[in-house]
Formats: structure tokens, sequence, C-alpha cells
């Protein structure tokens, strides 16, 4: 199985120098896409837009100029352990309906990061995205009250900074919606791959440093929040039945 890699960079040459060295060599064709001029280390070449796009747009572009028959889409603060993506590609290539891999992603100083999680609920929504999180913790929607998994198990969906999406799962669902800009996308593809069959594993064998800035856990009105709003709105106008989630 040939694995392409996609990375989307958005002025992140710092993060890109320690990614890209440890991610190329497990890969068997990698795109980096500069969304935003400058944005590159020395000596790295890449497909360069002329104007910014979204992430989910941008992933497309990616998919279009490679041809690998698994693709790795990642953050460039995801950095794979030696092993990953050959972990998260021998699972896919033997389980014929795993349409998603995910890894085991860690924080940069090895702590658990909660990348495993549950399609969203109104009330987790409400609960995330206002002050309320200060006070109620969702450790439902994360799997914080079960035991960490030694072994892969299925997943409702996981977090976008990494993931290997088999190919033929994206032309099925027609990529990424690229309507999304910056934010929920990852889950409406896993979200419409469930709907369609397509399985998605967690696979903790393969692990990945990711950074994860969270950016929009840490303020209340920001553009980024108003584009995470812009997302969950979306997603339930797609997604109606979600409402019935509490």
């Amino acid at each position: 199985m040939k694995v392409s890699a996609i990375v989307v960079s958005h002025g992140n040459a710092r993060e890109l120098e320690a990614s890209l060295p440890a991610l190329e060599p497990q890969v068997d064709e990698l795109l980096v896409i500069a969304n935003i001029p400058g944005s590159l280390p020395p000596g790295v070449e890449a497909l360069v837009n002329e104007r910014p796009l979204g992430f989910a747009a941008n992933v497309n572009l990616g998919l279009a100029r490679t041809s690998g028959e698994a693709v790795v889409v990642a953050n460039p603060d995801a950095v794979p352990e030696p092993g990953a993506v050959p972990a998260l590609r021998d699972f896919m290539a033997a389980h014929e309906r795993c349409g998603v891999a995910g890894p085991c992603m860690v924080f940069p100083d090895g702590g658990p990061q909660p990348s495993r999680r549950r399609f969203p609920t109104v009330g987790g929504t409400i609960v995330r995205r206002t002050p309320l999180r200060k006070w109620v913790h969702l450790r439902h929607h994360y799997h914080l009250d079960e035991p960490a998994p030694d072994a892969p198990v299925q997943a409702d969906w996981m977090l976008g900074g990494f993931l290997l999406l088999r190919r033929a799962m994206l032309e099925e669902l027609g990529g990424f919606d690229a309507g999304f800009r910056l934010y929920g996308e990852d889950i409406d593809l896993q979200y419409r791959a469930m709907l369609a069959g397509w399985e998605r594993w967690y696979v903790p064998a393969a692990i990945v440093r990711h950074e994860h800035k969270a950016e929009t856990d840490r303020r209340w009105l920001t553009r980024r929040t108003l584009w995470h709003w812009g997302g969950i709105l979306r997603f339930v106008r797609k997604h109606p039945e979600r409402l019935k989630a509490l």
C-alpha cells in the first residue's frame, strides 16, 4: 500500500523543521502546501497557494496531486515516532473497511493527548464552547472515563492533526467538505465515513507527538473561535439528526 502525505503550512517553518524529517522517511510521497508565503524552512519544496485556502480545501488540493492508496494528513506540529506510519499502514492494509486510522497522540512532554473522541452532542458542545468548560469536565466526550487501550479499537472520530485516510473512502465521500474553513472538517469527514460504512480505528502502536495549541480553548471571542462556531453550525446543518444527541 503506497502512502502519500499532505502537510499544510500556515506560517509554520519552525514546526516543519522538526516534523518533515520524521515524516518523510515513513511515506512514499510527500507534498507540502504553503498556504501563506514565507511559511517554509530553507530548502523545502512546496506547492505555494496564490491566496490562502481553508484547511479542507488545501487537503483536497493535495489529494488531487498525490497518488497513494492511503494518505497521511498531518499538521506541521505533528511529529511521528519511528514506525508510526508503517503501523497505521499495515493495520489499514489488513482491514479492508478501515477508512481512517489514527495514532496515539501525545503532547511534546509525552503526556497523553485525548485524540480519540465521541461524536459531538448538544450538551457537550455547549460546555466546550462556553465558559462552562471551567467547571464541567467532559470525561465522557474524551474517553477519559475509560482505561487507555493497548490494542486497536474502533472510534467515532479522531483528532485531525494526524490521520491515515484510505483514498477509496475519500473518493467515495468526495473528499473533505471545503465549506469548513478550519474547524469541524475532520469530524464531518469521519461522520460521513460512519454513515457510509467505513470504519475508524485508533491504533495505539503508532505514536505521534503533537503540540496541539488548542487556541479556541484559551480565549472566548477571536477570529478562530468564530470559525469554530461556523464549523459547528455547518455540521449541524448537514447532520441535523445530531441535535437529538443531548
